[in-house]
Parts: structure tokens; sequence; C-alpha cells
């Protein structure tokens, strides 16, 4: 099986659904109330699992009752709890999400025991990074933590993934160790300084952070689709045309299949349909995890296409 370490967040998701996202000090009523499971790293682990990999998860849950529901989520998705640290002083994580009548959101995050994955905590996780052939990251665990890990993998030639998300500023010293970063387009314009609205303006973005070291770049466009560089050429790959119900957990699923089949040793340009198509089916469902397709769905829906 394909072998697959992620390393990052887990979070309970509050997700609210209105008819439209207010506006600074508005309150809009009409709204239904879901609650599941989420965390960027925890979502892009169930994905790859969902989608036929073998996955380690290492990420850090208060001993409180979410935390114990998220443990219990993972392992019946069949993650094990050997790469799960529990903490005393932090809560588990807790995301708060409004979606619109159109799939877009607004997001905010308490981290809680996210922030207390420091290096020394993961360090005692070493093992399941090199074990892997791909290692999965993303920055809602503290930066330093990230470094080590990419490193970590550097040598001892695991792929790398880098999902910059939530945007924040990087140093090229973490850069250099990542072999594929996947940002979005406000990621993208975020790191190179670029204004990202489609494949062309992406292309420059990406040359941009490719001068910073990193070795490949996929800027994920949304409906415009995803497009790919490695410093020799650009591909562009179009979207999935799907009714968007709830665009939460849709890069997520993007990483997860796009982890899942190079660790399966496919192609880049294999793994990326895969990643679009699991990315558009998790847009027609609510919730993050409770989004996420399995195998038998994608390839389902690329029957469907065939037609």
């Amino acid at each position: 099986m394909p072998r697959v370490t992620v390393i990052g967040s887990a979070n309970v998701d509050f997700t609210v659904a209105v008819p439209r996202l207010p506006r600074p000090g508005e309150t809009v009523l009409g709204g239904t109330l879901h609650v599941s499971h989420g965390g960027k790293g925890a979502n892009q682990a169930v994905a790859a699992r969902r989608l036929g990999g073998e996955v380690r998860f290492v990420g850090c849950l208060g001993r409180d009752p979410h935390g114990d529901r998220i443990a219990e989520s993972l392992i019946g998705e069949g993650i094990p709890a050997d790469g799960l640290i529990r903490v005393d002083d932090a809560a588990t994580g807790v995301a708060l999400i409004i979606v619109d009548g159109e799939g877009r959101n607004q997001i905010a995050v308490a981290p809680g025991a996210n922030l207390r994955l420091v290096p020394d905590l993961a360090s005692e996780h070493a093992r399941l990074v090199v074990w892997a052939k791909v290692l999965l990251c993303q920055l809602e665990i503290p930066i330093p933590t990230v470094q080590w890990a990419l490193a970590r993998a550097r040598e001892h030639d695991v792929l790398t993934i880098l999902n910059p998300a939530p945007a924040q500023p990087l140093p090229e010293t973490l850069l250099s160790l990542v072999d594929c970063l996947t940002p979005n387009a406000n990621e993208a314009e975020m790191l190179s300084g670029v204004s990202v609205d489609g494949p062309e303006s992406a292309a420059e973005a990406a040359r941009c952070l490719l001068a910073r070291g990193v070795r490949r770049v996929i800027i994920t466009l949304g409906t415009q689709g995803a497009l790919l560089c490695d410093g020799t050429s650009a591909v562009h790959f179009p979207a999935f045309p799907v009714q968007a119900v709830d665009t939460t957990g849709a890069g997520d699923a993007f990483n997860g299949a796009l982890a899942v089949g190079l660790a399966a040793e496919g192609t880049w340009e294999e793994a990326i349909p895969l990643a679009s198509a699991a990315a558009a089916l998790a847009c027609t469902k609510r919730g993050a995890q409770s989004s996420l397709p399995d195998r038998s769905a994608v390839e389902a829906f690329f029957r469907a296409l065939k037609r």
C-alpha cells in the first residue's frame, strides 16, 4: 500500500450553513449546525486513507472529550493511534465555520493543543517520517515542527508535500526542503507577492516560489483547475465541474489524494487528476472529513465522466 505520513492539526469543526456570509457586525439567521471532525492535518490523513493509502498521523490532542472522539474516529478510519500525542495543558483545537449557499466559507480557529506539537514532541515519532514514501505537512502547527519534519524527510529521501495553509510568511530555509508546494491562489499570492487570478498569473507566482528553493509548485485555482510548475514546464489541469455545496475540506482532499497518488509511484500527470477529482467530490457534501470521498466514489466519478 502507498505509505503516507501526515504531521499536522486535528480539530472539532462547528459549521453553520447560512443563506449568505455575514458582513462585519451582522447577524444572519436561518442557519443549520453541523458538528464534525476537522483540522487540515487530520483531514488530509483521512483523505489519504479513504483513497487507499496506508497512513500514519502525528498530531496533538487535549485530554478532553473532543480529543477522545477524534482519536476514536481516526482509529475507525484505519489510522493507528501511535502518532497521537495527548496533553493536559491545552484543549483540543476547535474551528468555527460559516458556509453560504454557494459553498463559500469563513473559518476561525482556536488551535489549542495543535500549538503544543513542538519539535521535541514530534521527534518522538521520527520513525513515522522515515517509514513513509510521502510526508505531508500544513501550517496549523508550529513552523519549527514543520521544518524539522521536512528536514528529517529530506535526510531519508522521503518525498515532501507542503500545503502552505493557512497562509503565512515562510523562510527559504524551510522552502528549500519542499519537494512540492501546494498553495491555493491566495496562498500563492501571499508567498510570492504576485496577484493570482488564473493560470498565467499562477505561472508567474510559481516561478517566484521556485526561485525561493521549492522543487515543484502546484497552485490550485478552484474552478480554473490546477497548475503544475517544475522550473522547466508549466502544465494546466482543468477542474472537474460539480455543483458545489460546501468547499470546506476540498483543499485537504486534493492534498491527501495527491500524496496517495505519488506514494503509489504514480506520475504527477496521474496524481493531479486523482487529486482534482477528490477535491471536486468533497465540494458536493457538507463538512470537512464527512465530505471526503473514498476510492470507489472517485473511480465511479471517473467512469461517469467517460460516458
